[in-house]
């Protein structure tokens, strides 16, 4: 059968590693390239996904580099952690993992070369001067110093390397040209110096190159074949080919470029994430609320769900914003395939059962999960005692409503009984303290397939005598505003209402037992995991999504 590519990535690997093509023959080579200055968010994660399933779509394989040609806020927390969430999506490098700062005795080696070509020189302009110097669409840019000899660019920039000057004293720039209409080509900074600590190489260095020079030598001394990198850098595409071209590498890779992703209520700035962090508004990387990958996986989200979300998405060359509740919508279908059912009671009402025996206990079997032929049933204890949801009673009900208040219809209490309210206790200010109800014993069960018909709802319940002691979590959107990004200060857009916290919620004893992450759907209620605080003394459970899809698909 033929390949049919996805998307448009796809069909420039197919036509480059086709007859005829730029890498004719070869195994198709990507990379990631993450700066290790924060954690991978949902948008990083759109962009490994392209790089490492690239590659797997055509059986090639992907390099993992660290981009740590800025010293300035790189940290081996960062590394570690971006190691992690690439692993948890499911995607691996084997021994591939590199760092940028590997190649800087390279990268300096062939800035020389190029400097001795006549294509570099060392440059004195102030950053005010480079601004002034810099031209605009009908002038070219100025540099006093690009004709300084060859033999004086040298030395000088050996002297950077040795540290002789402060910082902004000189810049190594390419000589390409100061009237391009591409501004990136206006003889743009290759090295700077800075006086800063390198978390890997110390102070070895006092000049680090900038990114544009760096990245393309990289690549082609990893044996890249396609550069995927997001839309921001297609008007850096001739710098890339022209470094390329002009240092002596062994390859030459072709830099492909995608549209950024962006999820509406969100942020996925690192400098704005950093932010939320470092003042507070909220617990960590890892709160839930986070776009971050590991705030994703702590609420409760799959790694199937959110290559399912990359993969729904597409992949496009001009930018547009997805709306967030597609990426519950993929988490959700997800869960329902494969998360166990349980019941939980959030805002528990007491209910005795008064015709049901005093001291009597038994089990009844409730489905593990409907849509899995595999997962079985569970058996749940049942006895007089009961918690229900307080919205499953009311004394005195609202039109149509068909679950519990006195001389009202039947319902039924998933897996067990049919029972029908005959009254209620309640204390000095009236609120209802106790419902009371009859069941029918004939009825054990409880479920639609026994042939009787009743008018009431389902409800789900948990048994007072066995059931444990929870805290609930409930997540909202972190911004109340669809786009903060457009806000003049987006902490002023941030929702009040974005964690509601529930203590006191009864659930199954069942669920003493889970682990940190574990997802599990609470009947009627939502998706619900087990958070990386949680205890067998003091549980914790994050909703992940709620049980209704608001995304139209």
């Amino acid at each position: 059968m033929a390949f049919e590519p996805k998307n448009f990535i796809e069909a420039f690997v197919a036509e480059d590693i086709g007859p005829g093509g730029r890498f004719e023959g070869q195994t198709v080579h990507t990379r990631f390239p993450p700066e290790p200055n924060g954690y991978l968010h949902i948008g990083h994660c759109k962009a490994l996904c392209i790089d490492f399933g690239t590659a797997e779509r055509f059986g090639g394989i992907t390099n993992l580099r660290m981009d740590d040609t800025n010293p300035a806020k790189e940290d081996t927390e960062y590394v570690e952690a971006i190691q992690e969430d690439i692993k948890w999506l499911g995607f691996t490098w084997g021994d591939r993992f590199f760092y940028g700062s590997d190649y800087f005795d390279k990268t300096y080696e062939l800035a020389v070369s190029l400097i001795k070509k006549g294509l570099a020189y060392v440059c004195e302009l102030t950053p005010e001067q480079f601004r002034e110097y810099r031209g605009d669409t009908n002038t070219p840019a100025r540099s006093p110093w690009r004709d300084r000899p060859i033999e004086e660019n040298l030395d000088l920039f050996e002297r950077m390397k040795n540290g002789e000057f402060p910082e902004g004293k000189y810049t190594l720039r390419a000589k390409i040209d100061l009237a391009s209409g591409n501004f990136n080509m206006r003889d743009p900074v290759l090295y700077r110096i800075r006086y800063i600590e390198h978390h890997r190489q110390g102070t070895k260095w006092c000049i680090f190159p900038m990114y544009d020079f760096a990245h393309p030598i990289q690549d082609a001394l990893e044996g890249i074949t396609h550069s995927l990198c997001s839309l921001e850098y297609e008007d850096h595409r001739p710098l890339y080919d022209w470094v390329i071209n002009n240092v002596d590498v062994p390859s030459k890779p072709r830099q492909i470029e995608f549209a950024r992703l962006g999820i509406n209520y969100t942020v996925m700035s690192k400098r704005k994430l950093r932010k939320l962090v470092e003042e507070h508004y909220v617990s960590g990387w890892d709160d839930p609320r986070m776009p971050t990958l590991c705030g994703l996986r702590r609420r409760g989200y799959t790694p199937q769900s959110i290559r399912d979300f990359t993969d729904r998405i597409g992949v496009a060359k001009n930018p547009s914003t997805v709306d967030y509740s597609l990426l519950e919508s993929c988490l959700r279908d997800d869960l329902n395939l494969h998360a166990p059912r349980r019941m939980a009671v959030l805002h528990p009402v007491k209910c005795t059962i008064v015709n049901y025996p005093e001291g009597k206990t038994e089990t009844v079997e409730i489905e593990n999960n409907p849509n899995d032929e595999n997962a079985g049933t569970r058996a749940v204890s049942f006895s007089r005692n009961l918690y229900i949801e307080a919205e499953d009673f009311m004394a005195v009900p609202a039109p149509k409503y068909k679950r519990l208040f006195p001389d009202g219809p039947e319902c039924r209490l998933k897996g067990a009984y049919l029972v029908k309210c005959v009254g209620c206790n309640t204390d000095e200010n009236g609120s209802v303290t106790e419902v009371l109800l009859e069941y029918d014993p004939d009825s054990r069960g409880g479920d639609p397939a026994d042939g009787r018909k009743v008018k009431g709802a389902t409800i789900h319940w948990v048994d007072a005598n066995t059931c444990v002691d929870a805290e609930a979590r409930i997540y909202d959107y972190l911004f109340s505003d669809p786009e903060p990004d457009a806000a003049e200060d987006f902490l002023t857009c941030l929702n009040p209402d974005s964690l509601e916290i529930v203590n006191g919620i009864k659930v199954e004893k069942a669920l003493a037992d889970a682990k940190p992450t574990d997802s599990f759907q609470f009947l009627r209620l939502g998706y619900f995991a087990a958070d990386k605080d949680s205890t067998p003394e003091h549980l914790i459970f994050n909703r992940a999504v709620a049980l209704k899809d608001s995304f139209k698909k």
